[in-house]
């Protein structure tokens, strides 16, 4: 099969030709129709240390859409042609930037009922978006909300549902050329973050008070942002970096709350982990169907293409999701 490959001895990507691989116990084949490309699959170069086993043969891809080709020994419940998506474990080879990847059937769900591009889209960005806002910050109508980072794949989606679950204000931080879309996804302001004081010009916007929820999407200290613009007993997630409370002015005068967030971390956190992760994924599914959100695809790629974007990540030169396709 064709496989796009990381070699952890010399960071590159390269396409390769590689047998195809054979399902273990518990897993399944899927044959890829797209696979989502995202700022964890290019940061490998970052965590590789952390993954057992890793060589040259290694196939990264988180996002899947596809189509089951084989079973592996005791899965129960799914069949050889059917539909499915699936967020991936960053720790296991055979990934989806291939012609067949391989997964746990414990954490496959039904694909939804739009195209494979789509869906493959939203995995990653989308249902860390409605985990950010649904289990760690419990957001209710109404309440205020500051996204760092509103034009990119998680920011978009975490302005489409802040907007489906009825807060207000919505804010967002972008670049002057994406205002006009972010505005399309539900916010209700939308501020320059190349002009700086971001926590100043929240509070501006709330009249002083600052937003009861923030998520900060993009890292690099925008965090420090993220907390200024805080309402007392307001609530940070970090998604990027670690949250540090001690550098946020008066965190605790202020009874700030920070919270983490990494949705590949249920993998590896037993049966409850990973059947909120299914979960989440069936939500979000019904959501993209009834068209409360869609994803930002600014481009659909072949499989050759896929280690240059890899690349142009790392250097934060994309804009929008970028889904590679077979089906092209």
């Amino acid at each position: 099969m064709r496989a796009v490959t990381f070699d952890p001895a010399t960071d590159h990507f390269a396409v390769r030709d590689l047998p195809v691989p054979q399902p273990g116990p518990g897993e399944v084949r899927v044959r890829v129709d797209a696979c989502g490309l995202n700022p964890v699959d290019a940061k490998i170069i970052y965590w590789k240390g952390a993954a057992t086993g890793m060589n040259a043969d290694w196939v990264p891809g988180l996002d899947v859409a596809g189509v089951i080709d084989a079973l592996g020994p005791g899965v129960e419940g799914w069949q050889p042609g059917d539909r499915v998506l699936y967020h991936g474990n960053m720790f296991r080879p055979y990934g989806g930037f291939a012609e067949f990847a391989i997964h746990a059937a414990a954490t496959l769900t039904p694909h939804p009922n739009v195209p494979a591009v789509e869906a493959a889209a939203t995995p990653c960005a989308a249902w860390t978006a409605y985990r950010s806002l649904v289990d760690k910050l419990h957001v209710q109508p109404g309440q205020s909300l500051l996204v760092i980072g509103g034009a990119g794949g998680v920011g978009s989606f975490a302005v489409q549902f802040a907007r489906y679950l009825g807060m207000d204000p919505i804010i967002a931080t972008c670049s002057t050329h994406n205002f006009d879309l972010v505005r399309q996804f539900g916010a209700t302001d939308v501020l320059d973050y190349l002009e700086g004081a971001v926590g100043k010009r929240v509070r501006t916007l709330t009249g002083g008070a600052g937003v009861q929820k923030a998520i900060d999407t993009v890292g690099y200290d925008n965090d420090l942002d993220a907390a200024e613009a805080l309402a007392f007993e307001g609530e940070l997630v970090e998604l990027v970096d670690l949250a540090r409370p001690e550098q946020y002015r008066d965190a605790f005068g202020r009874s700030l709350s920070f919270h983490q967030f990494s949705l590949g971390a249920a993998h590896r956190n037993g049966p409850a982990a990973q059947a909120r992760l299914v979960e989440v994924g069936r939500t979000v599914a019904a959501l993209q169907e009834g068209g409360a959100i869609r994803p930002h695809i600014s481009s659909v790629i072949p499989l050759e293409q896929v280690g240059d974007r890899m690349i142009a990540m790392l250097r934060r030169t994309t804009v929008g999701k970028i889904v590679m396709s077979n089906l092209v």
